[in-house]
């Protein structure tokens, strides 16, 4: 595990699913499968039937699949991955901190707020582990991607 691959708001790049590239590669494959057996053509016959109506949104979930190939994420956030405007990353630079965990203010702090709804209290857990216990301990513990 790299320090490197901390992010600025706690989360560990590593264990990102769009840095992993699992399900970018899969929803990849899998619209190049949809593609070769014309499966738009199959999804059309199949939202005519009752019991599949939810195939009229076959378009919908194609684009959906291309959106996760999209999110790919080849970078860790202090290499420049992720969002490239995050106030997280921006506030942390420009107070001079290697993360937030050296804000005194990170467990009250309305930019962490959004993170919330991907990853619960998984971040402020993984700051509060750097607090303590520094980033060098941090790796070698227990990191969250989502915790409640």
């Amino acid at each position: 595990m790299e320090k490197s691959m901390i992010a600025f708001c706690g989360l560990y790049c590593a264990e990102c699913p769009n840095h992993k590239g699992i399900i970018a590669d899969m929803a990849r494959d899998l619209r190049k499968e949809l593609r070769a057996v014309r499966y738009d053509q199959m999804a059309d016959y199949l939202s005519t039937l009752s019991w599949f109506k939810d195939f009229e949104n076959y378009e919908d979930a194609y684009k959906v699949l291309g959106d996760m190939v999209k999110l790919r994420c080849n970078k860790g956030c202090k290499d420049g991955g992720g969002n490239p405007s995050c106030k997280i990353r921006k506030c942390a630079q420009k107070k001079g901190f290697e993360g937030c965990w050296k804000c005194d203010e990170f467990k009250t702090c309305d930019k962490l707020k959004f993170l919330e709804h991907a990853h619960g209290t998984g971040h402020l857990k993984n700051l509060a582990s750097l607090k303590k216990n520094g980033p060098e301990e941090f790796i070698k513990g227990k990191i969250y991607w989502y915790a409640k």
